[in-house]
């Protein structure tokens, strides 16, 4: 069967899949101004499959409802516990550019659950990542828990990040969440699983 062909230079004309990519991140960083639309192609991309449930890799089914869109609203906590809500607040930031919170919080997650003879890799890999003071991803935390983080990352144990985190978590409940709430990218994916949800 003969291939489709779209021409590259008119970002409107790419299919669907590419769509989803270029919603997704998986291009270089665009212009605030583009957000807007990639994340309504993001939406347009996610929407559906999860509507319809992706298999995972532990093979449980993700299923986005209205309910639980509603329940982001309720606290950060409860948004940050949906994989789902994790991806489209990661967005969020993205437009915002603050997407740096959101890894750093996510990475320290992770940390915590790592085995004790890995963590002074991991360690090291999020200090260099988000915290030291020429960081790719440089979290907003004052001198003295930059500093205070970088002495207990050399030592490191399952505790080493929790000062930071915490600072990023109320960064982000205070000044984010309440914006990304009120958001359109919030708002329009509400509305569109309340109208499904109602036909």
């Amino acid at each position: 069967m003969p291939g489709f062909f779209f021409p590259h230079n008119n970002m409107t004309e790419l299919n669907g899949k590419e769509d989803c990519k270029l919603a997704e991140g998986k291009v270089h960083k665009k212009k605030q101004k583009a957000f807007g639309a990639d994340l309504k192609n993001y939406l347009k991309c996610m929407v559906p499959h999860i509507e319809s449930g992706i298999k995972t890799s532990n093979s449980k089914n993700i299923m986005l409802s209205a309910e639980e869109v509603i329940q982001w609203s309720q606290s950060l906590e409860k948004l940050l516990a949906s994989q789902s809500g994790q991806g489209v607040f990661r967005e969020f930031l993205k437009s915002e550019f603050s997407e740096e919170n959101i890894e750093f919080w996510l990475a320290c997650e992770d940390y915590k659950k790592t085995k004790s003879d890995h963590l002074h890799g991991k360690a090291e890999r999020i200090y260099e990542e988000f915290v030291q003071s020429d960081a790719i991803k440089q979290i907003n935390i004052d001198y003295q828990m930059r500093e205070a983080t970088a002495r207990k990352a050399q030592d490191p144990t399952h505790t080493s990040f929790d000062e930071a985190q915490k600072t990023v978590y109320i960064l982000m409940e205070r000044d984010s969440y309440p914006r990304f709430l009120k958001s359109k990218a919030y708002l329009n994916l509400l509305n569109q699983l309340q109208n499904n949800t109602s036909k």
